[in-house]
């Protein structure tokens, strides 16, 4: 399987800096954001993210604001929402819009690694799924 591809989206330099250095030991290739515009422009440029962990609450564009641009421009992505702010409402808010699931700041690394193996995999699924029929040819009737 290849290397999982991250964007790692949170105002704070420190914490992306500090994580970054702690995943990539574990075979994730990282992609740093600062802000949601940051993220959705590296998301243009490179279509090949396989999730993004993102801060709910950040100066400007919020997470909750850019999960949602995140899932109407590239719906396939899975979204991994992560804050030291969440009430349960923002992250009910951030599920119904389509975030893959939520984790509270500071988490875990083994839990937010769990998160992210379990995230791909769901997104791997689903394109071998359409890609497996879009590929194949039905009889006619």
């Amino acid at each position: 399987m290849s290397q999982t591809k991250l964007m790692l989206v949170d105002d704070e330099a420190a914490f992306v800096t500090a994580i970054q250095r702690r995943l990539a030991k574990r075979n994730l290739d990282i992609v740093p954001a600062y802000s949601g515009q940051e993220a959705l422009g590296k998301l243009e440029a490179d279509a090949k993210i396989d999730v993004v962990v993102l801060d709910i609450k950040m100066p400007g564009m919020g997470g909750i604001q850019t999960l949602r641009e995140i899932k109407r421009v590239h719906p396939l992505i899975e979204v991994i929402l992560l804050t030291g702010h969440a009430t349960f409402e923002s992250a009910m808010e951030g599920m119904k819009l389509g975030a893959f699931d939520y984790l509270m700041k500071p988490c875990d690394l083994d839990e937010l690694l769990a998160k992210v193996d379990e995230a791909r995999a769901k997104r791997r699924r689903y394109l071998e799924r359409t890609q497996g029929s879009a590929g194949r040819e039905f009889p006619d009737n």
